[in-house]
């Protein structure tokens, strides 16, 4: 079945419009009537409809305002596709129309119930498409990159001129954020515009290391210190001696490790193991973590006095999930870099595609968009990704299959909230406004649980 859409039906003729409703509903879209061209202005601004259908003479006669309602409707839904409704004598009237006005189709008033169907269908698509081409403008117009950070949402740029202004100071930065959020990229950005750009820039994770090979790798350490060191070697504090220090994942540091780091931060002073000669260091120190550091200081996990003086300037990466609107811009950005990589002549993204692509939760964010792009790009036939390009996690992550009397067991209250309102829009036939009185809940809640659950 196709993907569903709202539809607002306007039609003089009550009967006519409710049966208009009701063979569409059929097919999963949600509908909405009015019987004059005041009431449809209304419905618009109360939702942008994907699809209107409309008699001609109520669309095109001139209102009290000297404003033929098409060009309103037009104006209020950019993205909309027209269906207008015609009598057998008013078919001649299209060509003449075609030339003052844009719209998609025009039915006969009586059109049988599969050709509305396929008529809608059709509109819904171009509607859809619209929507994300679109987006793709908007996002074009406001597309910022910096050092590998590409993004059109405002908190990002925000963001950007922060870590702009910080890299030009002296202060130690902590960046906060998931996997995958771009949290190397931003220490790279940060060293490369600070005064120590041409001094080297190191990155170590110090998750997975004990204590011992973390303390080596960081201050070095002296022949003989332990088993297996035939030769003195320089740890990257001493490597990187005037440039810039990454400590990633400094939340999973060893408490002892804390107290030799912050003597470090403080003083400036390294001690290589095995060795009784402190040696000075001038070295800046960008760290960061994924986990709630703030939430360790309190469970006495990670040292309150490290925790601040890493924390002097703090940097957070907000999750894909969280900037949807950057979908879009990252797709088109991540599809013509691996079609350049791997020399392939994909060149756009469906419509489908995209929305499916903009409403995944992507628990591995940016880092894992980039991956999904590239594989795509690798394993498509054509120059353009379809829905079967998609990876099956994410080509059925909106999908929700009942199986009679379904266990909640195990599941979250978030799943289980999503659950319910799929199937209440399933029972609905997807009207929306009778689900939200269903769910007893009010429809401007429902629209915005449908966008974070991705049940649009």
């Amino acid at each position: 079945m196709s993907e569903t859409a709202f539809v607002l039906i306007i039609d003089q003729d009550a009967e006519q419009a409710d049966r208009m409703a009701e063979t569409l509903r059929q097919q999963g879209h949600a509908c909405r009537t009015a019987q004059s061209a005041s009431e449809a202005i209304e419905s618009v601004h109360a939702r942008s409809p994907d699809v209107i259908v409309a008699d001609q003479r109520m669309a095109t006669e001139t209102n009290g305002a000297n404003t033929r309602p098409l060009m309103q409707w037009s104006r209020l839904a950019p993205d909309a596709e027209v269906l207008l409704l015609v009598e057998d004598r008013q078919q001649d009237v299209a060509s003449r129309l075609k030339s003052r006005y844009t719209f998609s189709d025009v039915l006969h008033r009586r059109v049988p119930a599969d050709a509305l169907q396929e008529a809608v269908a059709r509109a819904a698509e171009k509607a859809r498409q619209n929507r994300a081409n679109r987006a793709l403008q908007l996002q074009a117009e406001r597309r910022c990159e910096f050092e590998g950070l590409v993004t059109g949402n405002e908190q990002m740029i925000r963001l950007i001129h922060k870590i702009q202004r910080v890299a030009d100071s002296k202060l130690t930065v902590l960046i906060l954020g998931e996997s995958g959020t771009g949290k190397e990229l931003v220490a790279q950005a940060i060293h490369r515009h600070s005064p120590r750009a041409r001094k080297p820039f190191r990155a170590i994770n110090c998750a997975g290391l004990n204590e011992n090979l973390l303390e080596s790798e960081l201050f070095g350490h002296v022949k003989g210190a332990f088993t297996g060191a035939v030769a003195d070697r320089k740890g990257l504090f001493e490597v990187v001696d005037g440039g810039t220090l990454f400590l990633d994942e400094v939340g999973d540091m060893p408490l002892a490790m804390q107290a030799k780091l912050l003597r470090t931060l403080e003083n400036g002073e390294i001690l290589p193991v095995g060795s009784n000669e402190i040696r000075k260091v001038d070295v800046r120190v960008v760290a960061a973590t994924r986990r709630n550091i703030q939430e360790m200081v309190e469970h006495n996990e990670f040292r309150d006095d490290l925790y601040y003086r890493l924390n002097q300037a703090t940097i957070r990466l907000p999750p894909l999930r969280e900037r949807r609107d950057d979908v879009p811009i990252l797709v088109d950005h991540f599809l013509h870099e691996a079609a350049d990589v791997h020399n392939k002549p994909v060149a756009s993204v469906g419509g489908e595609v995209l929305r499916k692509l903009s409403a995944y939760r992507w628990p591995g964010n940016v880092r894992e968009l980039r991956s999904v792009i590239d594989q795509m790009v690798v394993l498509a036939d054509g120059t353009e990704l379809g829905v079967d390009d998609l990876p099956e996690v994410i080509r059925g992550s909106t999908d929700i299959i009942l199986a009679s009397a379904p266990s909640t067991a195990g599941l979250t209250m978030q799943q289980m909230e999503k659950l319910h309102i799929a199937n209440t829009l399933k029972l609905t036939g997807g009207n929306r406004e009778q689900t939200a009185k269903m769910l007893g809940i009010g429809a401007r809640t429902l629209y915005r649980k449908l966008r974070e659950y991705g049940l649009q």
